[in-house]
Formats: structure tokens, C-alpha cells, sequence
């Protein structure tokens, strides 16, 4: 490949880039159905013409969107594969920093939004990813004796995930409902449902901020 070549392409990365982040941040402002794609290239700085090249369309736009999102969830996830914390407690941590993603991260924030917007067909469906994932947490949690006796994992499943996305929904217009305040408010009210006695005093509702993704 001669340098030519691999200046155009660093080129276009870049401006791949630039569209998936100014789409972002347009779908964030405005919604699916109303952003345009005018506004999207021009926040960018390319022109029309270089923004058909990349994609064809504002559905391959929006769906470039959600699987750079994806990518992002899962670097918030892989939490999950540290050792030395307990289960529930990485779930909490796990929560804490989904949250502050969500907050600081316009692609990420579109990305759900995408998933949840009903005049398209949702690509990576990131609030059914972060189902998922709480699900596995939850039956590890179960597995490993640190669920109360008497709570069905399933139910703590959801009081979960209903209470996070409904953070992350509320979230995009108001960024206090994402804060380590709520967030920590949550789990100070389900730890105690959640969680036996004798292990309540080693759980940090506030999170573990320096294990926390």
C-alpha cells in the first residue's frame, strides 16, 4: 500500500467518524424521524455528497450509531471478568458506571435511544444487550449464595433493568437522574430486599469508583 493510499484511508476513518459522532449527537437532539441528514454533514464539516459515500442512507447512518454504541456497552460490561469482587457488588459498580457512560458519551446515549425508537428496526437493541447482561449478573449473584433466600432472581432482574433504563430514558433530558446520587439512592433502596444481612455491610451502594468500568 503506498502512502497515498494510506493517507486516504486514515482520511475517510476520519470522517466515518465524524458522521457517526455528529449523527449521535443530532439523533440525541432532535430524535430519529426528525434529524436530517443535512444537519448531520454539516455539523461534521463534509459535504453531502461525502456523506452518501459513507452511508446510503439515515437508517445505515443510524445503525453505524448504534453498533459504535454496542461497542461502547461492552467496554462497560466487561467488567463482569474481573476476579476478587463479589457479584452483587459488581453489579452495583456496573450500574454506577453504565450511568456516568451515559452521561459523558453522546454515541452511547443515541445508541439506546436508536434501540428503543419505534420507527426503525432496532440493529444491536443496546437495552436488550444490558438485559442480558443484568441477567447473567443476577444468576451468578444467585449461584453464589448472595441473593437473600426467598428472592427470585428473575424479579431482581427486572427491578433492575426497569430502574436503570428508566435512568437512562429520563437521563437524556435530564442528567441528574444518571448521577452517583441516584444511582446510589437505587441501591440503597434494593440492597436490603436483595442482599442477606451478613453480607450488606461489605456492599457499597455509592460504588467501588476505582473497580467501577
Amino acid at each position: 500500500m503506498t502512502e497515498q493510499s494510506m493517507v486516504k484511508q486514515e482520511r475517510a476513518a476520519r470522517t466515518r467518524e465524524a458522521l457517526i459522532r455528529s449523527a449521535a449527537e443530532v439523533f440525541d437532539r432532535e430524535g430519529f424521524s426528525v434529524a436530517s441528514l443535512a444537519a448531520i454533514s454539516s455539523r461534521a464539516g463534509v459535504s453531502s455528497g461525502a456523506l452518501h459515500f459513507h452511508f446510503a442512507s439515515k437508517t445505515a447512518l443510524a445503525d453505524a450509531v448504534e453498533a459504535e454504541a454496542l461497542a461502547r456497552l461492552t467496554a462497560v460490561t466487561d467488567g463482569s471478568l474481573r476476579l476478587g469482587t463479589g457479584r452483587v457488588q459488581l453489579l452495583v459498580d456496573v450500574t454506577h458506571g453504565l450511568a456516568r457512560a451515559l452521561r459523558g458519551d453522546v454515541v452511547l446515549r443515541a445508541g439506546f435511544q436508536l434501540s428503543g425508537e419505534v420507527s426503525r428496526p432496532a440493529q444491536a437493541d443496546l437495552r436488550g444487550r444490558w438485559r442480558r447482561w443484568v441477567e447473567v449478573a443476577v444468576g451468578r449473584a444467585e449461584a453464589e449464595g448472595e441473593l437473600r433466600p426467598g428472592v427470585a432472581a428473575q424479579d431482581a432482574v427486572t427491578a433492575v433493568v426497569a430502574a436503570t433504563v428508566g435512568f437512562e430514558v429520563l437521563g437524556a433530558r435530564d442528567a441528574q437522574w444518571l448521577s452517583t446520587a441516584a444511582v446510589t439512592r437505587l441501591w440503597r433502596l434494593l440492597l436490603p430486599t436483595l442482599v442477606p444481612p451478613l453480607l450488606m455491610a461489605d456492599i457499597e451502594a455509592e460504588g467501588t469508583r476505582s473497580r467501577t468500568p
